[in-house]
């Protein structure tokens, strides 16, 4: 298919809840061509279908190193159905050119989700592996959460946008998780 342009941090479209996928017609495969020809483009680990301005929910992701063959993950209509743990890790997104910040997310997720094919899926990711972030990062994209929103330090996080000429940090976005604070803390 093609290289798409990716909506920056800013662009309305970012912050607003995807539809539902009804069926995998030619569109829908289509638009995941449209979004790992992108993501490999922009050597990204995964992108929503939002991010080339299309709302529905569907993400992909490859986490493949350089020496490992490409591994391409298809999300069609994704649910986190489990999450466990806690860590602060950075993270940047291809809407946030060379932005990166320190963010909270689960160590451990499980997600259920259906293939380019129809069928359904569940997939559990650990230990705060680059999957279980990326799941987490990319299924957000689908509800207008951004990565920004999970801020660990809101200073630093204004600092990074704002060094890259991004929109300022919109505070009143920034999720309040009591639970992953706990297990934080906890730690």
């Amino acid at each position: 298919m093609s290289v798409k342009n990716v909506l920056k941090y800013g662009e309305k479209t970012l912050r607003e809840k995807s539809k539902e996928v009804h069926k995998i017609s030619k569109k829908i495969t289509d638009l995941v061509q449209d979004l790992l020809d992108t993501m490999y483009a922009k050597n990204g680990v995964g992108l929503a279908a939002p991010q080339i301005g299309v709302n529905l929910r569907v993400f992909v992701i490859d986490v493949s190193t350089n020496e490992e063959p490409l591994n391409p993950i298809v999300f069609i209509n994704p649910k986190i159905i489990k999450k466990s743990g806690a860590l602060v890790s950075e993270e940047g997104c291809l809407s946030f050119p060379e932005a990166y910040t320190k963010v909270k997310r689960y160590k451990n997720v499980m997600v259920k989700a259906m293939d380019i094919h129809g069928r359904s899926f569940v997939l559990e990711a650990k230990d705060g592996s680059l999957l279980a972030r990326a799941i987490q990062h990319e299924n957000d994209h689908l509800d207008g959460i951004l990565f920004i929103d999970h801020c660990a330090n809101r200073f630093e996080t204004e600092a990074a946008l704002e060094k890259f000429n991004l929109p300022p940090l919109e505070v009143d976005k920034i999720i309040e998780e009591p639970e992953l604070e706990k297990e934080l803390n906890d730690n």
